[in-house]
């Protein structure tokens, strides 16, 4: 759970800092693409390829392919459709892709995850909700197939480590998701990216930075690696968390007018969806 906790608040600071630095600025593609390789040249030293199962390594390729990769290209590829308000409302579906995906590997119901997560939507759905546009059917679609590949990414990444223990620290069997990572993001860029709008100032470059060794390397791998310690619907849960959180950081750092009201309301919702989804677990056993 503090590892969960801990990326929640790095992710909701590093969005704050993509609104400010580099979304308009910056190509996207670029961004992710040097993000990824940052990341990937972290983990480079660690990681290990002797010992390891090759089905191990296989499925956090494609983990990485599937919670980086595809995940990211959907979601730039949204804002061509979609206004910046209907991008945040619809990701706060995915506890709901995280429970259903985790339910199926597990081949059961479990119905007070779902509860939970439900609860947890609408609370940050709450916050977030800032009126939805009349034309904005395929920009819903590319941003559920963006919630289901992040989704099925960490609850993957789950069942792997359960799959394949080993006494091999998880840290040095995690470079493998950057390489998945990389065989989505760099035909992008290459295909999509714009070289005219490459960052030009220092602060842009330190943005990346922090996105590349704190955000993806470090945030990726804690949120990962925290998804092996919880149950599903914690995981579900905390996928919202960043919601309220983000929301206060950029209150707190950059004075963009927030309605408290309902930041207060669907944080106190989010928190209840923690308490449902323990109550439900005490209920099962």
């Amino acid at each position: 759970m503090r590892n969960l906790i801990f990326v929640t608040l790095l992710w909701a600071f590093s969005f704050n800092l993509i609104g400010a630095y580099l979304a308009g600025q910056v190509d996207s593609y670029f961004a992710v693409l040097t993000r990824v390789v940052l990341a990937g040249l972290v983990f480079l030293p660690f990681t290990r390829w002797r010992g390891v199962a090759p089905g191990f390594i296989a499925g956090v390729t494609l983990v990485g392919a599937l919670q980086f990769g595809v995940t990211y290209l959907c979601l730039y590829l949204s804002f061509n459709v979609l206004t910046v308000a209907e991008v945040l409302l619809f990701t706060v579906l995915t506890p709901l892709h995280v429970t259903l995906i985790d339910d199926a590997l597990n081949r059961r119901f479990n119905p007070w995850a779902l509860v939970a997560a439900a609860v947890a939507v609408f609370g940050a759905g709450l916050i977030r909700y800032d009126g939805v546009s009349g034309d904005f059917l395929g920009g819903f679609l590319l941003m559920q197939l963006a919630n289901f590949t992040f989704a099925a990414g960490q609850v993957g990444y789950k069942h792997l480590a359960q799959r394949y223990p080993s006494a091999i620290p998880l840290h040095r069997r995690f470079g493998y998701f950057f390489l998945g990572a990389l065989i989505i993001v760099l035909p992008a860029w290459l295909l999509f990216g714009d070289a005219d709008k490459l960052p030009t100032t220092t602060s842009q470059w330190g943005v990346l930075l922090w996105m590349g060794i704190l955000a993806t390397a470090l945030g990726q791998f804690c949120w990962n690696k925290g998804a092996t310690q919880v149950d599903a619907g914690t995981l579900a849960v905390m996928n919202n968390m960043a919601v309220p959180v983000g929301l206060v950081l950029n209150l707190l750092f950059w004075g963009t007018a927030t309605n408290l009201l309902l930041l207060a309301i669907g944080g106190l919702i989010i928190l209840a969806s923690l308490w449902i989804n323990r109550l439900g677990r005490r209920t099962a056993i």
